[in-house]
């Protein structure tokens, strides 16, 4: 945008303001006054001012050789407003779609609700299923790898009010159908960090899922993978699928410890 279509209401020196804050990047954390002049288009005197200013309002500091300024953690502050009015599903998406890209499977997030888990956020791929998810679809938790990564983290007695009052529906003829198997299927859950259904929800249908934490540790969502047995059995899914699902829901983790 040229100064000739700026409105009555642009204020150029705040656009200079966050122009220097762009200018730093992991290539450059830091510059002198010079580099900043140059990566912004500004005088070096005007370049100046708006560092000393960002100095003074705690934004930029001088480093250790006196000739270099760099930013602060301060400056984290200016997107903390905007990443604590997201939510769940709106963190988790790019991650999905990430991870998506990557491995070229569908992805879903969801959460438990009662005996059922809710998908929040989804990426498909190919329709792999005859029921078609989407944001909102519920699914028996006992089944799905979402829902057994969200009940292998409920406290011991609230686990066991669950499995004990279920309805173990036999979706297809490998469904756990047992109550103690089911307990010791999620206790197993709990411990290694990870779940994988192998055709139990639907026949043919393989599915990987892994917790996503709070900042306090909390479970409080699930992320999984789903793929056909035409693509891949159960241990090659676990050998291919695990690492790259683990290492999104760590990220999506680490957005969401940064909003709280």
């Amino acid at each position: 945008m040229n100064d000739n279509e700026l409105g009555r209401y642009f204020v150029q020196s705040l656009e200079r303001g966050i122009a220097v804050i762009r200018a730093f990047s992991a290539d450059t954390p830091e510059m002198t006054l010079a580099e900043i002049a140059k990566a912004t288009t500004m005088s070096r005197a005007t370049a100046r001012r708006f560092v000393l200013t960002l100095a003074d309002l705690g934004y930029m500091a001088v480093a250790a050789d006196g000739r270099h300024f760099r930013l602060t953690p301060r400056v984290l502050e200016l997107g903390y407003a905007y990443l604590s009015s997201l939510s769940l599903a709106e963190i988790a998406l790019p991650h999905l779609e990430q991870l998506v890209a990557e491995v070229h499977e569908s992805s879903s997030v969801a959460v438990l609700d009662g005996d059922d888990v809710v998908y929040v956020s989804r990426v498909p791929t190919r329709r792999i299923m005859s029921v078609s998810i989407s944001i909102g679809t519920r699914l028996p938790a006992h089944a799905t790898s979402l829902g057994r990564v969200l009940l292998a983290h409920l406290d011991d007695a609230r686990l066991r009010t669950y499995v004990d009052k279920v309805f173990l529906r036999p979706l297809t003829g490998r469904t756990i159908t047992s109550r103690e198997a089911l307990l010791a299927e999620l206790h197993k859950v709990r411990a290694q960090g990870w779940c994988l259904v192998d055709q139990e929800l639907e026949e043919g249908l393989i599915s990987i899922g892994a917790p996503i934490r709070s900042e306090a540790g909390q479970v409080v969502a699930g992320v999984n993978l789903s793929t056909h047995v035409r693509r891949g059995d159960a241990v090659s899914v676990r050998r291919t699928l695990l690492p790259p699902l683990l290492a999104t829901a760590a990220r999506i983790e680490a957005e969401l410890h940064v909003v709280g």
